[in-house]
């Protein structure tokens, strides 16, 4: 079987798999509580995809180029039982990485179920360790000292942990040094993100975005840094090493240097829609053919051709188009 490739020539390599819309942060470039907030309503449970579904849904896409998955949420440790769901991916011909992104807060407790279920990874979002910043950032005043401590289980737990750092202007700037010496300290490697235009809610202006030059720049007052390759095509960060050989300090450049040409990813929401971009407005209803009992040559059919009609580029058309944009927390980030 041909593998299919968009408008664009790009091929379909990873999936984002949201689990959940919900999450006990509520950081203001993701969540802010004044829409977020006590009485908003989330996804009734039975309109989630079950895991069952998921899965189904991943071994249908494996043969159209499916190998590395992520679980997402919102924060998806608050699926109860997510173990279950890492452990039946894993065990799926073809799928050959399962990571997953979280706030930390409760990766202490799942650190060890999750890596004898076959979890290959971990991506922590952490984007101050000052803990005035870190509680005024997650809107919650959550402790920056749980994080560390989810941290230091998966590493203890034999996971590879990455920590991602959104850096806004005005907010948590005077983080990213103190982040590069923990990260090296502590041999975690970091990736620090361009504030980006996600959704509607989070009040996003292009004055509020520390470039990754800019960050490049401050971190090369402290820390000799050698830019590496790539390592596969579609890699979202730009990569330097420290120049002894230990540590790695990542860049995600969305707004100043898009790489949309070489984007292979779709994400699934928790409620089954499929979307091509993470700047997209709507997404594709998959669930719906899920639970009408269709085969699955017609399940992938469609998500061929959903992909083969693909052309978005959202981020190289940045200030040319205007269009509404799904939340990261309902889509995945």
């Amino acid at each position: 079987m041909n593998l299919p490739t968009d408008l664009l020539g790009r091929g379909l390599r990873d999936l984002r798999i949201s689990v959940t819309d919900r999450c006990n942060f509520r950081c203001r470039y993701c969540m802010p509580v004044e829409v977020f907030g006590v009485g908003y309503a989330f996804m009734p449970r039975e309109e989630l995809l079950t895991f069952e579904e998921i899965v189904n849904l991943v071994r249908i896409m494996v043969p159209l180029g499916i190998g590395k998955i992520r679980l997402t949420g919102g924060e998806p440790l608050l699926r109860r039982g997510l173990e279950d769901l890492v452990a039946m991916l894993a065990a799926i011909a073809g799928v050959k990485d399962i990571a997953i992104t979280t706030n930390g807060v409760l990766l202490a407790h799942h650190a060890e179920a999750l890596t004898l279920a076959g979890l290959s990874r971990v991506t922590v979002s952490l984007d101050a360790l000052d803990p005035e910043i870190f509680a005024k950032m997650n809107g919650v005043g959550a402790k920056v000292e749980r994080v560390l401590a989810g941290i230091q289980s998966a590493q203890a737990f034999g996971l590879p942990v990455k920590v991602n750092a959104v850096i806004q202007r005005g907010v948590n700037e005077t983080e990213i040094l103190p982040l590069a010496r923990w990260a090296r300290a502590n041999q975690v490697d970091l990736r620090y993100i361009e504030y980006m235009d996600v959704g509607e809610t989070n009040g996003w202006k292009l004055d509020d975005v520390i470039s990754g030059d800019a960050i490049l720049s401050i971190l090369s007052q402290e820390f000799p840094l050698v830019p590496r390759d790539p390592a596969y095509r579609g890699e979202v960060a730009a990569h330097w090493t420290h120049q002894d050989g230990v540590g790695e300090i990542g860049l995600i450049r969305s707004v100043t240097k898009p790489f949309c040409k070489d984007c292979q990813r779709l994400r699934l929401s928790a409620d089954g829609k499929l979307f091509t971009c993470l700047f997209a407005a709507m997404g594709h209803d998959l669930r719906g053919i899920l639970r009408s009992a269709a085969d699955p040559e017609t399940i992938a059919s469609t998500i061929r051709g959903i992909w083969q009609a693909r052309n978005d580029r959202y981020s190289e058309e940045r200030g040319q188009v205007d269009r509404q944009k799904a939340e990261m927390s309902y889509l995945g980030g």
